[in-house]
């Protein structure tokens, strides 16, 4: 039942119709409450192939390219292999793990927009030939260590809702692009198309409108170049609801009808990252420690307003933090908010609370605010939604023991991947049946006591 990130032999838990996701991780939390209190991850593997039904439904016949940076869990990049998805590689690290999985070069596009020759190198004699470029030094750098590319200009997107220096720090201008063209031409470097990317934080679909406008710009550029365009890249920023993904193809279908018809032979993909994985992993972790903040100069901002003076304020210590799992929380806020796991009456009072990793560093703070009840050492929270950039490569700061994963899938899930032909034997030896005697009665219900 358990997997290693670093370890390919992982096993896939199918549920039987009486076993629901909640029963695991209460039989997970049981079972390291009596050997450790390790956190774990919890994978709901059938996510992704509802995700990818979704995708097909809504997006076909636009290709998707998983961004392994997202979460490159073993049992992430078999399935979505299995179903046929492509993979978008920001390093040599993620080339090689999907290389493993048997994905033809074909399927695999280089994007990083600051690559190293030496990686670029790598690519060649992997015959990844797909490669991103946003810069005459990037284009001079692969000309020299991979003859055989075939290189897709990142133009940048404007969206004025967002942050602007974020948009702005990756991609080149229009009228970069007839410089970068020359370059090319000189160089002897084939360009063969256009990528743009739209923040998921972008509420204007006119963003897509006028990347569109200036990908066609860049492609009718080419022409005059000689140069064969045939792929159009429309990046990531799916954020998994199906309601945003309805609203993205209605703004962007009619546009490709008129800007890259079927006829012009013209592939167009995407980047969909957390799309896919985000809502597939539950996170638990341990209260290691607990302090109560006396002093009101001590408590995080905000946190003053939303307590009576004569309440305590409380600090937990979780077995988890920002150099591991919870990464992301250094660059972006945290979309998830914890959940208690032992159960508690409905009139308990909480108090304001905020949660911190085990490393000690100031850095570390998971959640500046919020309110929780009096929890003790050795209580469980769950995080929800954990499954977006927190499976990748992670520190081993302080010695950090990186969490345990459960894959699961229903026997529903299942039934659809072998009715598509979709599962190969390799995968399908890594299934193995849980029965719903995991279901417990209310009485035997797992303590979280530590």
């Amino acid at each position: 039942m358990k997997g290693f990130l670093e370890d390919a032999n992982y096993s896939i838990g199918l549920l039987d119709e009486g076993a629901t996701l909640a029963d695991v991780i209460d039989n997970c939390i049981y079972e390291h409450t009596n050997t450790g209190k390790r956190a774990f991850y919890v994978g709901d593997l059938g996510k992704l192939v509802k995700k990818n039904i979704q995708w097909q439904n809504v997006m076909a016949p636009i290709k998707p390219f998983y961004p392994v940076r997202c979460n490159s869990a073993p049992g992430v990049l078999e399935i979505l292999g299995s179903l046929g998805v492509g993979f978008a590689c920001s390093s040599k690290s993620e080339m090689v793990l999907v290389q493993d999985l048997g994905i033809s070069p074909e399927n695999i596009i280089y994007t990083n927009p600051c690559k190293q020759a030496s990686q670029i190198k790598y690519a060649a004699k992997a015959g990844i030939n797909i490669l991103i470029c946003d810069s005459d030094i990037e284009l001079k750098k692969i000309a020299r260590n991979h003859p055989n590319a075939k290189l897709l200009l990142h133009i940048a997107t404007e969206d004025i809702s967002a942050d602007e220096e974020v948009n702005m720090k990756f991609g080149t201008t229009l009228k970069n692009c007839r410089h970068l063209m020359e370059c090319a031409k000189e160089l002897g470097v084939q360009i063969v198309g256009v990528k743009f990317h739209v923040s998921g934080s972008c509420k204007d679909p006119q963003t897509y409108i006028h990347a569109l406008s200036d990908a066609r710009c860049v492609f009718d550029m080419a022409e005059e170049f000689g140069f064969k365009m045939n792929m159009l890249d429309i990046g990531g920023g799916f954020t998994g609801s199906e309601l945003q993904l309805e609203e993205v193809n209605h703004v962007i279908r009619p546009l490709l009808d008129v800007y890259f018809p079927k006829e012009s032979g013209v592939n167009v993909i995407a980047e969909p990252g957390c799309y896919y994985v985000s809502s597939a992993f539950t996170l638990a972790v341990n209260i290691i420690a607990k302090k109560t903040v006396e002093c009101d100069k001590l408590l995080p901002s905000g946190m003053e307003q939303t307590r009576n003076d004569d309440e305590p304020v409380f600090t937990y210590y979780i077995n988890d933090g920002v150099y591991g799992s919870f990464a992301s929380k250094l660059s972006e806020k945290l979309n998830t908010i914890p959940e208690v796991h032992k159960k508690y009456k409905e009139d308990e009072p909480l108090f304001a609370s905020s949660l911190w990793g085990p490393s000690c560093d100031e850095l570390d703070q998971i959640v500046e605010n919020c309110r929780l009840p009096e929890l003790s050492v050795g209580d469980w929270l769950i995080f929800d939604n954990m499954g977006s950039g927190t499976l990748g490569e992670q520190s081993a700061f302080n010695d950090y023991q990186r969490p345990l994963i459960y894959y699961m899938m229903s026997f529903s899930d299942w039934d659809e991947m072998q009715d598509a032909g979709i599962a190969s034997d390799t995968l399908m030896k890594n299934f193995f049946f849980v029965p719903s005697c995991i279901q417990l009665s209310p009485e035997d219900r797992f303590s979280t006591a530590a």
